[in-house]
């Protein structure tokens, strides 16, 4: 069961690593706050248009949750897709990949913060792990790359935390679906996107455009709205509820190897040492998936009333999103 678990976040995991090289295509014509709400105007639509489809109109109402979503909204999609569109114009795909895969540690250290659940031991350790091999993939042994990182690493660290932030915070919302809270939270951020790019294009930051650069990056936009923003966030929504937040996010570590395999298909060639990080990251994934198996399964021996009093047993039925 955990295994079909697995499968969403796979799935999510695997289409946003795909998304980095896709959207520095189209930042050549499009400037970057422009892109990320063009995006999400289109996504947001189909989120909506769904979610009548399968929970009628009394879904749309926040149940007097207003705040909450319009908070995690903006933290989560407009904050990280805003940023890490920023960011793509002061690196490469890669580099700004390799931030995403910090999400574990911080998602853990958020939920620590929030709820005083310490990270488990084996879990933190095979997120450093595999940290340590996604390291290994993007700079190929030599940190010489990331320090000329600059600006763009100070907002991808900001994306990364509102990202985290968000996944943690679906913890609150257990009674609503993966797609309730997907829509309603995305509706929230894509007015926030509105706000910031009309006052962009009115400071003269950016500009807006023109019909011509829209048609060019359709291709790019087709797979940003219905891959990356619809089918992935809901999928990621669906395996945090099933997995837990903190185990959902280990997956988050394929982020940028999968981008660096799609560069690699469009001409570039890896170094051994580049393979090596790529195999320590899968197998860090592995572990912490058999681990968090014989944990369950420990877990269900247990007596009744001592299952109940573990506070990691409790904390994680977590329904959550994002990009």
């Amino acid at each position: 069961m955990r295994s079909r678990a697995a499968a969403f976040p796979l799935l999510a995991v695997l289409s946003w690593g795909v998304m980095f090289p896709v959207l520095a295509s189209a930042l050549a014509r499009v400037d970057p706050l422009n892109l990320t709400t063009t995006r999400y105007v289109l996504a947001t639509a189909v989120l909506i248009a769904l979610l009548l489809l399968r929970e009628g109109l009394p879904s749309l109402r926040p149940g007097g949750r207003a705040v909450e979503i319009v908070f995690l909204g903006v933290v989560g999609f407009a904050g990280f897709n805003l940023l890490t569109n920023l960011a793509l114009e002061h690196a490469t795909p890669q580099q700004t990949a390799l931030f995403v895969a910090t999400t574990p540690l911080v998602t853990q250290l958020v939920r620590w913060a929030r709820d005083g659940v310490r990270p488990r031991p084996a879990l933190l350790a095979l997120s450093l792990v595999a940290l340590v091999g996604v390291g290994l993939v993007i700079t190929r042994g030599s940190l010489a790359g990331l320090d000329r990182f600059g600006v763009g690493g100070l907002m991808m660290i900001a994306a990364v935390l509102g990202w985290a932030i968000y996944t943690h915070g679906g913890s609150r919302f257990v009674g609503w679906s993966p797609l309730r809270y997907t829509t309603l939270t995305a509706t929230a951020g894509t007015l926030a996107m509105l706000a910031a790019s009309a006052g962009a294009d009115l400071a003269g930051v950016q500009h807006l455009p023109a019909a011509a650069d829209l048609v060019a990056v359709a291709p790019q936009l087709a797979y940003a709205v219905i891959v990356a923003a619809v089918i992935a966030v809901l999928a990621w929504n669906t395996g945090v509820r099933r997995l837990g937040s903190a185990n959902a996010a280990l997956f988050m570590n394929l982020v940028p190897v999968t981008t660096f395999a799609v560069q690699i298909a469009r001409g570039y060639r890896p170094t051994a040492i580049e393979l090596v990080g790529a195999a320590v990251t899968i197998a860090a994934l592995v572990a912490a998936n058999l681990v968090t198996r014989a944990r369950m399964v420990s877990r269900r021996s247990e007596p009744e009333a001592t299952a109940v009093a573990d506070p990691v047993a409790v904390v994680d039925p977590v329904a959550v999103v994002a990009r």
